[in-house]
């Protein structure tokens, strides 16, 4: 298991902001697929703003307050300038509104919405990479930081160059950069995240010890192939390197899955609870949109790539991230609150922190939700869609509820 210091680990009003505007962008791109049509393209904009409300709101957004937490963390290094992070959140949030409006309603907007976000991921990115300079240890998590940064930099000047495109300050195809916009940014960085998040939080939630690595290691290498794959066949057209790259990620999420296994067969604390419960979950949805993304790839038939997507992004990334806010999000509140009062008076235990009854329904709502309009999707059917999406709202509620809760446990009123 990958070595935790709590030494370094900056205070929790720096975080708390990331981890609260996450989960109100994640209700309010619960509510716009409302408004969505279920067959649809990747490059109508009201398509990409929910994209960039979802991936860039809620999934970008607690990462960066996951991230700003674990990198010192993992790294056993202080930040090397942390209060950079007050700079970081109002930045990205009034990038991501003015892109979203850009998207929705005045295109102008893009060019301007994307250079604050682009400003604020640079400054992540360069704050990351500065800590990592400080760090000595070299292992797989600290490689995945590192390529998962290089990633993120490369799909921030894409998108970048996109939206210059769309708002017509720049004329030229957008096109072929989309899809190196996209995979930088949800192979290279978020899945890149993932995997090196996953050899220290699942072994730490789960209490499993001395498992074999060598299949994330084979998963990091492949998802790198992969993304440089695919990055030089969409810029260049050479269909060939896209086809390899695609194959490369993909039994690069097979290795991974492989890995998960090797955890889950150590586990210690078998207890069903949402952390646990979301990892399956999540885990399923992979399964499902790599199915679904080598069937379209077999049929050319869009409508499995578009559902397969919503799994991957909705599915797994999402629900990854939904059951690791109820083990981060207690631990961060009683090591701020309540480690200063061990010995001396009782204090909770973290399973006491979440409120389970409320985590269990934005659980099966959520579930419900993405089954649902998964099918709405396949089947490109409005009503089945609309069905499953009212599911998902239910569950965005539920989740904006627990996280106040779980924020504020502990503060004398």
């Amino acid at each position: 298991m990958t070595p935790i210091s709590k030494d370094f680990a900056p205070p929790l009003k720096l975080v708390t902001p990331f981890f609260r505007g996450g989960v109100v962008f994640y209700l309010l791109s619960m509510i716009a697929l409302l408004f969505l049509d279920p067959s649809f393209g990747y490059q109508q904009f009201d398509v990409a703003g929910w994209i960039h409300l979802f991936l860039l709101g809620y999934v970008m957004m607690v990462i960066f307050g996951a991230m700003a937490q674990l990198i010192p963390v993992v790294l056993e290094v202080g930040h090397a300038a942390v209060d950079l992070y007050y700079a970081i959140f109002p930045m990205l949030v009034i990038g991501i509104i003015m892109m979203v409006a850009g998207f929705w309603f005045l295109p102008e907007l893009l060019s301007y919405g994307g250079l604050l976000v682009l400003g604020a991921m640079v400054i992540f990115a360069a704050e990351s990479y500065a800590t990592l300079r400080k760090s000595k240890l070299k292992n797989l998590t600290v490689s995945t930081v590192l390529w998962g940064n290089g990633s993120l930099f490369v799909g921030i000047l894409t998108g970048f160059a996109i939206a210059l495109g769309f708002a017509g300050v720049w004329e030229f195809d957008v096109s072929p950069m989309i899809k190196s916009h996209a995979f930088a940014l949800l192979g290279g960085y978020i899945f890149m995240t993932i995997m090196g998040l996953s050899l220290v939080l699942l072994p730490m939630f789960s209490l499993a010890h001395g498992f074999e690595q060598s299949a994330i290691g084979y998963a990091v290498k492949l998802l790198i192939a992969g993304v440089i794959l695919v990055l030089a066949g969409s810029l260049f057209g050479i269909k060939i390197l896209d086809w390899l790259g695609t194959f490369a990620t993909l039994l690069g999420s097979l290795f991974y899955i492989k890995q998960v296994y090797h955890i889950g067969k150590l586990i210690v604390r078998k207890e069903l609870d949402i952390w646990l419960k979301s990892i399956l979950f999540a885990l399923l949805s992979l399964i499902v949109a790599i199915s679904l993304t080598v069937t379209y790839y077999l049929t050319a038939n869009e409508v499995f790539l578009h559902t397969g997507i919503w799994f991957l992004i909705t599915g797994f990334v999402s629900f990854f991230i939904l059951g690791h806010l109820y083990k981060i999000v207690p631990f961060l509140v009683w090591f701020e609150r309540f480690s200063p009062l061990v010995g001396k008076e009782r204090v909770p235990m973290l399973h006491e922190m979440y409120p389970k009854l409320g985590a269990s329904f934005m659980f099966w709502f959520t579930v419900a939700g993405v089954v649902i309009a998964g099918f709405g999707l396949g089947f490109e059917s409005d009503t089945v869609f609309k069905g499953g999406v009212s599911f998902l709202v239910a569950g965005a509620l539920f989740l904006y509820i627990t996280m106040q809760q779980m924020l504020s446990y502990g503060i004398k009123k």
